[in-house]
């Protein structure tokens, strides 16, 4: 799940980067695309997707029969499950470096590991194609995303599926402190916790299988570290069961 979310925020954050037009937003497009392909290259995601594909549709097939379902959309759901599935297994091996039909790119991803290492003066073939026309660019960079296609559908599929499935309760983290106990017989796959937008704390969330534990946290300036907060603080708790 930790790795399905780096990579749903990854995805978001390369959707804001692209429509931009500028050069930075096209270096900080390439830096993220840069950053999927170093996630999706130490883990091998393909197995682990179908069987959480394969899970979910599982799940929805028992749901068939009971009373009150909308079969028609329970359906489509299936279906878009299924043609997920098919997609995805038939991608070819690992997504790594090789995967990208590109010596430009594969250049970039072997220089972003140096610190500054995608400067004009280090990659000059890079910045003439950062002052290319936004046609040319666009060609390339969508025939680049292109390969993460299969594994973002899969990933937004499953990601919405486990959060739609949440049971949510008002609690207090009493002096910024609070901790559950986990039922071990549920398959708890995210926790999610909701505050105020002008709440003046941060959460941190630490857990296993048998319990986690929540501190809300005071923001901290300077040399000054963080501390958790000395006031009950009243938050929403979503537990993502399916």
């Amino acid at each position: 799940m930790r790795v399905f979310i780096r990579l749903e925020q990854l995805f978001l954050q390369l959707d804001h980067f692209i429509a931009g037009s500028g050069i930075w937003d096209k270096k900080a497009t390439i830096n993220t695309l840069v950053e999927i392909l170093q996630v999706l290259s130490r883990h091998d995601l393909k197995a682990e997707t179908l069987k959480e594909l394969e899970r979910h549709s599982n799940r929805l097939n028992q749901l068939s029969n009971h009373e009150g379902v909308d079969t028609k959309m329970l359906r489509k759901i299936l279906d878009d499950l299924d043609s997920t599935s098919k997609i995805l297994y038939a991608t070819n091996g690992k997504i790594d470096i090789s995967s990208m039909k590109s010596d430009l790119f594969q250049t970039i991803c072997q220089r972003s590991n140096i610190p500054g290492g995608t400067c004009s003066f280090d990659l000059p073939s890079y910045h003439y194609w950062l002052e290319q026309e936004k046609e040319l660019q666009n060609k390339d960079l969508n025939m680049w995303i292109s390969i993460f296609s299969p594994i973002r559908t899969a990933v937004d599929l499953i990601l919405n599926f486990i959060r739609l499935s949440s049971d949510t309760t008002n609690e207090i983290a009493h002096q910024g402190f609070y901790q559950a106990t986990l039922d071990q017989t549920q398959p708890y796959q995210i926790v999610i916790i909701k505050v105020l937008r002008n709440t003046p704390y941060f959460v941190e969330i630490s857990g296993g299988k048998h319990r986690f534990t929540t501190r809300f946290m005071s923001s901290s300036s300077g040399n000054v570290r963080p501390k958790q907060a000395d006031k009950d603080v009243n938050f929403l708790l979503s537990y993502c069961i399916f």
